[in-house]
């Protein structure tokens, strides 16, 4: 596995918010909805992403933006129109000042706004729970990246303006995968450009050494791996690797292989009904216990209530 497909394991959305929006000018909606991921994708008109913090953007036909949460936004047709509407957890819409608005600006199937005939159109797609989305994955994102139409151009925008206002049995599921395969277009090519400031990780792969060993781990993460024998695989002593690894990735080799073994184990727990068991052996672990124990002191819950909480 190499580190772009390792990087992109994580987006898996399940029953994810999906809107096509359509305004006319002067319009303004504020994002507090603590989502792990939202991208957008400016389909007709322009609009401004204007976070708390940081620079703000400006969308026209054919660029995209990603907003990693769970920091708030607003998008607006100018950074200076006031917010008439307020995105809360779980989509609840609301009006600034409280009112709920859930339902008055809807205008059909996965389509709100205030005009139907809009000139500006976005397509909106929020993975709702922390489990569809890698950490790792998280923490290799700027809190709000943008990718003009004119260095990239994904032919998944004209397929997802169709599908997402259909309403045939199992849409959800397919506009999930869409929004999966949206992400994984879109990371493909920021971590292609200069300015991404890829993770250590990421870039440790181009290195002999340390990119060895990366796919060893990644390759073959149940294998009980030591310092010592990764180190004889990538042809270097314990101590050369072991101070060549944190220098590259950040931190030692074992604790890249226990991250690394944990995020396989919770997206199993997230996307399969396998038990424990079963899925410690798979990852590295010896069973269930010692699974648990490793899991609750890294995510801080036990596994059972981690799937109870992505899945239920």
């Amino acid at each position: 596995m190499d580190a772009l497909a390792g990087l992109l394991e994580g987006p898996r959305a399940r029953g994810a918010f999906m809107i096509r929006a359509c305004f006319e000018p002067p319009w303004s909606i504020r994002v507090e909805d603590r989502a792990p991921l939202t991208v957008m994708v400016m389909v007709r008109g322009e609009a401004w992403v204007v976070p708390d913090r940081g620079e703000q953007i400006r969308l026209r036909p054919g660029d995209l933006a990603v907003a990693r949460g769970p920091d708030p936004y607003t998008c607006a047709d100018d950074p200076g129109t006031a917010p008439q509407a307020l995105i809360l957890p779980g989509a609840e819409c609301r009006y600034p000042d409280g009112r709920s608005l859930n339902g008055s600006m809807d205008l059909g199937v996965r389509t709100w706004g205030d005009r139907l005939d809009g000139s500006a159109v976005m397509l909106i797609g929020t993975y709702l729970w922390q489990g569809e989305i890698s950490g790792r994955l998280l923490n290799a994102l700027p809190p709000l990246l943008c990718l003009p139409a004119d260095v990239w151009d994904c032919p998944l925008t004209p397929y997802l303006m169709e599908e997402i206002v259909r309403d045939e049995p199992g849409q959800e599921v397919v506009l999930d995968r869409l929004l999966d395969l949206l992400v994984i277009a879109a990371l493909r090519a920021w971590f292609s450009r200069p300015e991404a400031a890829a993770p250590a990780w990421y870039r440790a792969m181009a290195d002999p050494v340390v990119g060895r060993v990366l796919r060893l781990i990644q390759d073959d993460p149940a294998h009980p791996w030591t310092v010592a024998s990764l180190a004889g695989k990538a042809g270097v002593s314990r101590a050369a690797l072991a101070r060549r690894f944190t220098e590259l990735v950040g931190e030692p080799p074992m604790t890249y292989l226990t991250g690394w073994r944990l995020g396989l184990a919770a997206d199993a727990l997230r996307d399969t009904g396998d038990t424990l068991d079963a899925i410690a052996r798979r990852v590295g672990y010896g069973g269930a216990f010692a699974l648990s124990s490793a899991f609750k002191r890294v995510y801080g819950v036990s596994p059972q209530d981690y799937r109870a909480r992505v899945v239920g």
